[in-house]
Order: structure tokens, then sequence, then C-alpha cells
């Protein structure tokens, strides 16, 4: 592939994904443009090891491969996180395994654990999941050692399912993993709880 092939590719994947404000945040398609950030990031032991497939160390190129694979036809469903002020703090995406309902993953730079972020990020791609792609089930996990990211998930309106043994890349091992669940009408009941100020709205393109 040329790099004008990659650049045509990459413009249409863009295109196909909206872009979505929140209060503190907007969140886009990522491009080649993000790699050098999204690397210094994500190349943090304690972010990997609460993620299934995120490597330790994560150089470059990992972050290279990840944008050159995001939304993909049929593929996962990925969304770089940035302040309004345009710092890259992470990403939050949605994908599907098999037959089973399609599951939000996120992650944060160290630096932003704390304020709320990620909870901001993942309302809003909830709100994506079910209102603009119809979705009727999202799924998620944590690992139990995670209390904060359960926290998200529980603040966003999912119910505990139970525990999985996942693997984790970053560990080369196993590891427990709450599981949760939020179907289409407990969307509905927490979207009205109180937070509309915190789900997303969608941006026209210019």
């Amino acid at each position: 592939m040329t790099l004008l092939d990659r650049s045509a590719s990459e413009t249409l994947r863009e295109g196909s994904i909206p872009v979505l404000a929140t209060e503190r945040l907007i969140l886009r398609a990522p491009c080649f443009e993000d790699a050098r950030p999204i690397a210094a990031l994500a190349n943090d032991r304690r972010i990997a090891v609460n993620t299934l497939r995120i490597p330790h160390p994560y150089g470059l190129a990992d972050a290279q491969s990840f944008i050159t694979a995001a939304n993909a036809p049929g593929g996962e469903i990925v969304f770089l996180i940035a302040t309004r002020g345009g710092t890259v703090i992470g990403t939050c995406g949605i994908a599907r395994f098999g037959e089973e309902p399609p599951e939000i993953g996120y992650w944060l730079g160290v630096p932003f654990w704390g304020q709320g972020y990620a909870t901001e990020a993942a309302r809003a791609v909830i709100d994506h999941a079910f209102g603009d792609l119809g979705y009727d089930v999202v799924a998620g996990g944590a690992r139990v050692s995670n209390p904060t990211s359960r926290r998200v998930l529980e603040k966003c309106g999912f119910q505990w399912t139970g525990v999985g043994l996942y693997r984790i890349r970053a560990l080369a091992s196993s590891a427990p993993v709450d599981r949760f669940r939020l179907d289409r009408s407990r969307w509905a009941i927490a979207r009205e709880d109180g937070h509309e100020g915190s789900w997303a709205q969608k941006l026209e393109r210019a």
C-alpha cells in the first residue's frame, strides 16, 4: 500500500465515524498523527495490565498498527479521546467477539485518571451504540483488582453479571474479570437520571 493509498483509506474510515462531543471532551476517529501521543500514554504498565489486548512495553509501531486496524469495515469501532483543547488522553471503542454482545473498552493515560474523563467518554460511546448503531445490549468488563473501572461501568448503568477468567496480554496469563451488561431500557433510564449534560452530542463534520 502506498502512502497515497493509506491516506485515502484513512480518510474514508474517519468519515464513517462521527465526532462526539461532551462537556469537556471530543471523541473522533484516530489518525496517524495521533500515533506518538497514543504510544507515549499507553506505554505504562498500569494501563496494560488492566486491559486485555494492550502489550507492554508499547511503542510507536504498536500505536501505528492500532490506528491502521481501527474502524476497518466490520471491525472494532474506535474513538480517540481528546480534551476540548486537543490534548489526546486515551481511547474508547466497541468491539464484537463472535456471537457475544458488542463490548465497550476504554483506557486513559495515567495523568488523566481520577477526573471523571473515563465515565464521560464511556457515556458518549454508549450513547452512540444505542442511539446511532441501534444495539440492544452492550457488555463491559473490568479486572476485579480495578474497582475504578468497575465504578465507571456502574455509573453508566451497567449491571454486574458474574466473573470470568480472561487472558491479559501484558501479563501473559489469565486474570479474573468482573462482567457487566447494559440493555437499552437501562440505558434510557441512566440517560435521564440526572446525567443529560454528560452524554454525547454528535457534531457535524465540516
